[in-house]
């Protein structure tokens, strides 16, 4: 038994067992059980690595990756409604989406079924959720007294291929999203498209697109991405990240994160902000979210233990941290009443882990 003298122990007691802890990783069983009635996890949680421990300060010494609900298909699209103080997100093989209350986390499979197949979700500044749906290939907003609206059909060059994921700007209320054409290559998540039969190219080149509050018009804003998937603005909203997952069907693509400038109304200003590879390992980063200090917090996948998870880069695009999960990450939020939940859909699960940062934004 380790002996120490009163003061030193009052000094441990007194650190903080609360904040970040640059504690070395305790080994753990590999057949985790990550359930809530699942055996106690030794802190600090071992799957939650600093690989930079001046900079990853969001984790936390006492608190651990917990399971909240699985059986899933494919779980997409978090997205946290600060109001109603509850979670949504989209199961889209099964054509529904799910929402979980904080109060009791009690978790409704029917809060949308039909869905659409819908994939990303946000709300916007009233309030209303925004979905992109995979089967009929548009985005929509759900009204107040339950109507669908219809904001984006078609695009300047002609019918999407399937909308995956949308952001609102708080301060003109402009629905940003992108194109990358998932939905329309199976039935399995959507409507495969008859070309899909043939080639698994999409109807027209994958973009990122931007639906006008005021007129309805649609524009497209960029097109440098081979498959551009998950987006979200910097804290500022000067910067749009957008990840690129077109190695799944491009030989010639990177798996990496764009950034964008943001003008206005336009992108400007392509580049690579980082790269998803690791350890000369090559997956893709899906699903993306700021905090509040400007870093970027990726769903990523496709490779296996070790690398399946969340990565976090800090705002120079180095990689800082890592939450190893055992499931694929698609998508991520931050939620709670503080911002201060990391809610993560994987695969068939979503997972939540406290942490000792904010999202820059609601959901």
């Amino acid at each position: 038994m380790l002996h120490l003298p009163a003061t030193s122990r009052r000094a441990m007691l007194g650190a903080s067992a609360l904040a970040t802890l640059a504690l070395p990783a305790i080994a753990q069983n590999t057949a985790r059980d990550f359930n809530p009635d699942g055996p106690p996890t030794r802190y600090p949680d071992a799957d939650v690595v600093a690989l930079d421990q001046k900079r990853f300060t969001a984790k936390l010494g006492n608190s651990r990756i917990q399971r909240l609900h699985t059986g899933l298909g494919w779980a997409e699209g978090p997205a946290w409604h600060a109001t109603g103080r509850f979670l949504i997100w989209s199961d889209i093989p099964n054509d529904e989406c799910l929402r979980m209350t904080e109060e009791d986390r009690h978790v409704s499979r029917r809060f949308r079924s039909h869905s659409g197949y819908s994939n990303g979700n946000t709300f916007d500044r009233e309030g209303r959720q925004i979905a992109c749906r995979h089967y009929y290939r548009d985005v929509v907003r759900y009204e107040p007294d339950g109507k669908l609206t219809v904001l984006a059909a078609r695009g300047p060059n002609g019918a999407f291929n399937a909308p995956n994921d949308a952001v609102v700007h708080p301060q003109d209320g402009g629905i940003w999203f992108t194109d990358p054409g998932y939905g329309g290559l199976m039935d399995y998540e959507g409507n495969r498209l008859p070309e899909a039969a043939n080639s698994p190219r999409p109807l027209i080149k994958e973009a990122i697109y931007r639906i006008d509050p005021g007129s309805g018009q649609v524009e497209k804003v960029a097109d440098q991405p081979f498959k551009p998937n998950g987006l979200c603005f910097s804290p500022d909203y000067r910067t749009l990240y957008v990840a690129d997952t077109g190695v799944s069907h491009y030989p010639e693509a990177k798996s990496i994160i764009w950034a964008f400038d943001v003008q206005g109304k336009q992108l400007t200003n392509p580049r690579t902000f980082c790269s998803m590879e690791m350890d000369g390992k090559t997956g893709m980063g899906d699903g993306i979210r700021c905090d509040e200090a400007g870093n970027l917090w990726v769903g990523a996948g496709w490779v296996g233990d070790g690398y399946d998870g969340v990565h976090v880069f800090a705002p120079d695009g180095q990689r800082i941290g890592l939450i190893k999960l055992p499931e694929i990450c698609a998508n991520l939020c931050f939620g709670g009443t503080r911002r201060n939940l990391l809610f993560m859909c994987a695969s068939q699960s979503l997972y939540v882990l406290p942490v000792e940062t904010r999202g820059a934004h609601f959901c």
